[in-house]
């Protein structure tokens, strides 16, 4: 891969190796009829803008980002032109409260924000709620950088948001968008405190350490990458150990992965479930009380922890409430959670991976290994899609699926898989079944296998975990959907939810 062609896909691939396959997008907005294909044939992702081409011999204009796609409609803002990017600095809120978003426009103009609420809304997949006034955009000062550390804490208030007591809670995307047409995203999320019988639980932990902003070629920094002084995009061990939530997302404004939870929302809305919404920095927090509900669901991939993180829901687990894992890799790395330059809590991410003094990150190291909440655990990169086999299928899981033993559910085991560790100690149960047992070949051609959990804690509760990145996207995602896992998904939660 060129050095000339760094690009959010190419980034993203690199960091988690795979490619999230929005098809034609999560939200209205997004979709459209044409199909974009990178270098090797691979569909790339809705956030892809075709590259422009250099002049022959003039490597220095060589570009590092994409170029709006067509004139004439609403073009993607990118991180070295920053022609429109923005973030909160509040995290979630309920309703009453008010959302801050900092957002710099170049060249100044003014500019409109369309806040949209995620759902089924009769298959479009979110709903206008409100437009914002237009707005006078300025032009903030640089990102400041410290030790690979890349923060906007020092960006001017653009608007405030009150959140009218009238709102829904849930999964929200402002949509930012200049007089001149170009447009970028920035996700937040309404809750409340009122009982539901599901939490779901957005992984915004997990999106920050992904998230390389400024993908500009010379600044921005991940938990993955960052770029040496000749705009060559480095690998983890000369990534940032602390992040900030104090910027944009890369590229479109949206998180990678950020499809997995949308997948989840647009399904279970569809069918009527009973949500609460959160964001994991609520749960380390202590801002939710798990134990209120029947049921936690972790809809997509959720692999940074904290310490309060995982006490929380062990905690909920022994209460009796379930827990939901619909996607691989969760609870990967242990990180902690500090205040922001200003004092604000929770504003910086920090994971030393293998680098600096101090004990070991991953959970596994430290004796406290993931399958003794999840029942299995990370087994590594799936690089090209597997059938998923299903076990045991006089389950009640798989029961009006349709599936019988043996059965090959194709391409549901993608992008990383977990499964059974024998070596490592089990969490405390009551019943324990694999209901799948699905083979894959590694990047080094070894043959492993993936498998879907599902066990019951003395307290009663249930914990399910899908063992693959594939299973939310097959709720409802065009191109992946499948039946037999919609049922199976409405077989678990309506069992957790007590629903006849």
């Amino acid at each position: 891969m060129g050095q000339e062609q760094i690009r959010r896909w190419e980034s993203g691939a690199l960091a988690h190796a795979v490619t999230d396959p929005f098809g034609q997008g999560p939200v209205p907005w997004l979709r459209g009829s044409e199909t974009y294909f990178d270098d090797t044939g691979q569909v790339v992702p809705w956030y892809v803008d075709a590259p422009q081409q250099s002049p022959a011999g003039d490597p220095s204009n060589t570009p590092r980002v994409p170029a709006p796609r067509a004139a004439g409609g609403p073009r993607s803002a990118d991180d070295v032109r920053r022609q429109i990017k923005g973030f909160i600095s509040t995290g979630a809120v309920s309703p009453g409260e008010a959302v801050d978003f900092h957002i710099t426009v170049d060249p100044p103009q003014e500019f409109s924000v369309d806040i949209y609420r995620i759902g089924h809304y009769g298959g479009d997949g979110a709903a206008k709620i409100t437009t914002s006034p237009r707005l006078s955009g300025i032009v903030q000062p640089p990102p400041l950088a410290a030790d690979r550390t890349v923060s906007c804490h020092h960006w001017w208030l653009s608007w405030r948001l009150q959140i009218p007591s009238y709102w829904s809670i849930g999964a929200y995307v402002a949509v930012l968008t200049t007089v001149d047409g170009y447009r970028s995203h920035i996700p937040f999320t309404v809750r409340d405190n009122h009982p539901a019988d599901l939490l779901l639980l957005l992984p915004d932990v997990t999106w920050q350490a992904y998230n390389l902003y400024p993908e500009d070629g010379r600044t921005g920094a991940s938990l993955y990458h960052a770029w040496d002084e000749q705009g060559r995009l480095l690998g983890e061990s000369d990534a940032a150990t602390t992040v900030s939530f104090d910027r944009p997302y890369a590229g479109a404004g949206l998180p990678l992965h950020v499809g997995h939870a949308y997948d989840f929302i647009r399904w279970a809305e569809r069918y009527g479930y009973d949500l609460a919404y959160a964001d994991a920095r609520d749960l380390h927090a202590g801002r939710v009380d798990p134990t209120r509900y029947r049921g936690l669901v972790f809809p997509g991939h959720d692999e940074y922890w904290s310490a309060n993180m995982r006490r929380t829901v062990e905690l909920a687990r022994e209460h009796g409430t379930s827990l939901v894992f619909l996607s691989a890799n969760t609870m990967y790395w242990q990180v902690e959670l500090g205040p922001s330059p200003s004092g604000v809590p929770d504003r910086l991410l920090t994971c030393r991976k293998r680098r600096g003094p101090g004990r070991p990150v991953l959970w596994r190291e430290i004796d406290r290994p993931e399958q003794q909440l999840v029942g299995i655990q990370y087994a590594g990169r799936v690089p090209d899609p597997h059938p998923l086999i299903v076990r045991n299928a006089d389950h009640w899981l798989w029961e009006a699926t349709g599936a019988h033993e043996g059965d090959e559910i194709e391409g549901l085991v993608a992008g990383e898989a977990d499964r059974y560790f024998p070596r490592t100690p089990l969490p405390e149960h009551e019943e324990r079944i694999l209901l799948a047992h699905s083979p894959y070949t590694d990047s080094e051609g070894a043959l492993r296998h993936q498998e879907t959990s599902l066990y019951r804690a003395p307290s009663g509760a249930l914990v399910f975990a899908s063992g693959t990145f594939a299973w939310s996207p097959s709720l409802d995602r065009p191109g992946h959907v499948d039946t037999r896992v919609q049922r199976a998904t409405a077989n678990l939660l309506d069992r957790i939810c007590k629903r006849d």
